[in-house]
């Protein structure tokens, strides 16, 4: 009997580990797929609560309107999902690379406590996304509206 935690997300770092291993004998920069991962895939969060509410931020650099990102509570869970497209234009013939990206995100939280539909407050500054829920004793459903600065 092993006494060592399973870790299910162990075999996923194994799969990335062998991938950057057979796309590093490629002679072009991938440094462009892992700024797609990074912004994509792996939205940073932290939530934390006080006494009387339930914090939740997290960084999601780039969005320009309110209406690319949506907020919803269902069963103590927290989702924030959106569509992110992010172009440089460049003027001139002498470009040398040019980076854009275009897609969804989505990401689900678990919430430690109940929250109430009334009082929340979601705001979105310089690429960090703040949603401060009040504490309910019951579970609620509800959208959430982003104030944008």
């Amino acid at each position: 009997m092993s006494l060592l935690p399973n870790d299910p997300f162990k075999h996923l770092a194994n799969v990335k580990k062998d991938f950057d291993r057979m796309f590093s004998a490629f002679p072009f920069d991938m440094s462009f797929f892992d700024n797609m991962i990074g912004n994509f895939g792996d939205m940073k969060v932290d939530v934390h609560e006080t006494t009387t509410e339930v914090i939740v931020t997290c960084d999601i650099p780039g969005l320009e309107k309110k209406e690319d990102i949506q907020i919803n509570v269902t069963h103590n869970m927290l989702s924030i999902s959106g569509f992110m497209n992010k172009a440089t234009e460049v003027n001139g013939e002498n470009m040398f690379r040019q980076e854009r990206y275009a897609g969804s995100f989505h990401r689900a939280i678990s919430l430690p406590s109940p929250v109430s539909q009334n009082g929340v407050k979601a705001t979105y500054r310089n690429g960090v996304l703040e949603v401060r829920m009040p504490k309910a004793r019951q579970v609620i459903e509800h959208k959430i509206d982003v104030e944008f600065d």
